[in-house]
């Protein structure tokens, strides 16, 4: 797609930080091709809006407010309800599980928040041409996790053969926690398992759960289940 040599790309952005809003509509309307077409803080409020006011490429974060459509399930409805419009999704939690099944779900790239500036509006160029964006360092992290080879850790060895568990920012603590949790066990049973305390446990299972960018024990499951079919 040239849309330079029509009309700019047209872009709505999603993100419940109002600074970070600012800051790239400031940022995407430098750029001469692009026209920012809405910036909203909610998901209820992009999905109204899009109905009047068409866009080409949607950027939209992963993680919004506790009271909103989780990550998955939104862009499995934008995908539903704007099948026209493309998807890069900007999130600060860019594990590869989480990568994967946000592409899967139906998103046309991924973008670390951390990222430089100007990665972000050469991902917005990428998505729109109908290609897949990855920055180089998540790539290979990508590439590592669906190549099923295993992360050898002594004391770990039954996580290997888990995709899930192979997510390099893990600590063991975190993993043996997670791994708990998927065989059923509350915060409470892995606290007297471990001999720690209830809170250090909490801690340590939201912790794993924001580098794998959900929020919930369903997430944790749904998770677990769709990486076991990749």
């Amino acid at each position: 797609m040239d849309w330079t040599a029509t009309t700019p790309l047209r872009i709505a952005l999603l993100d419940d930080h109002a600074v970070v809003r600012h800051g790239l509509v400031e940022l995407l309307r430098a750029e001469s091709d692009f026209r920012v077409v809405g910036a909203f803080a909610n998901s209820r409020e992009m999905m109204m809006a899009l109905r009047s006011e068409p866009a080409d490429l949607l950027l939209v974060d992963y993680a919004l407010a506790p009271d909103d459509i989780e990550g998955l399930n939104l862009i499995r409805a934008l995908c539903t309800r704007f099948p026209d419009s493309k998807i890069l999704v900007a999130s600060a939690h860019c594990s590869p599980a989480t990568v994967a099944l946000t592409l899967r779900a139906g998103a046309g790239g991924f973008v670390g928040k951390n990222q430089p500036l100007p990665e972000l509006v050469a991902a917005i160029r990428t998505v729109a041409r109908g290609r897949v964006y990855l920055d180089p360092a998540l790539a290979v992290e990508f590439a590592y996790l669906l190549s099923d080879v295993a992360v050898h850790e002594s004391s770990q060895a039954e996580d290997d053969k888990d995709p899930l568990m192979v997510h390099v920012d893990l600590s063991p603590r975190e993993r043996e926690v997670l791994r708990c949790c998927l065989n059923g066990m509350s915060v409470t049973d892995v606290a007297k398992k471990f001999g720690r305390s209830a809170k250090t446990i909490s801690t340590q299972k939201q912790s794993a759960f924001r580098k794998l960018g959900i929020r919930t024990d369903n997430e944790l499951f749904k998770m677990h289940r769709q990486l076991g079919m990749l």
